[in-house]
């Protein structure tokens, strides 16, 4: 998501979300550019293992030759969501607009201090109960 308004150097919040247990992970970054993007899909593998499969959208930072070769060097099957469907890559997207809600919410009028608050925002995103898992995931 992004670009915001520069937080601590970071202008950006690259989000993945497991399809299966719809659990949320999300950094601030300063760039969206393909070093940065691969530098946290390294700390998710290294922290939760490889996934089967990503499926992302057609953003640059995502369609590029180094994002493409770190998928094929861990096995990772690699999928694009088919342009202007965002049914595609929906969970993300419902993911994106509740981090956002949240995040506009517990940061109020100091928008500057966002990236400092993301972490607030995550825990309250992963704590509530969601209907389409029908718990919390504690």
């Amino acid at each position: 998501m992004g670009p915001f308004a520069s937080s601590k150097g970071n202008k950006y919040i690259l989000v993945a979300v497991d399809y299966l247990s719809k659990w949320v992970e999300a950094k601030a970054i300063p760039t969206n550019d393909a070093r940065v993007i691969v530098k946290f899909f390294k700390s998710l593998f290294s922290q939760f293992g490889k996934p089967k499969a990503i499926i992302s959208d057609r953003g640059t930072h995502l369609c590029n030759d180094q994002f493409a070769r770190i998928m094929s060097k861990y096995g990772v099957t690699y999928r694009l969501s088919t342009a202007y469907h965002p049914q595609t890559s929906g969970q993300v997207e419902v993911t994106n607009r509740g981090l956002k809600r949240i995040l506009e919410r517990t940061v109020g009028e100091n928008r500057a201090l966002w990236s400092d608050k993301l972490e607030d925002a995550l825990w309250e995103f992963r704590t509530a109960f969601k209907n389409f898992v029908g718990c919390t995931p504690y």
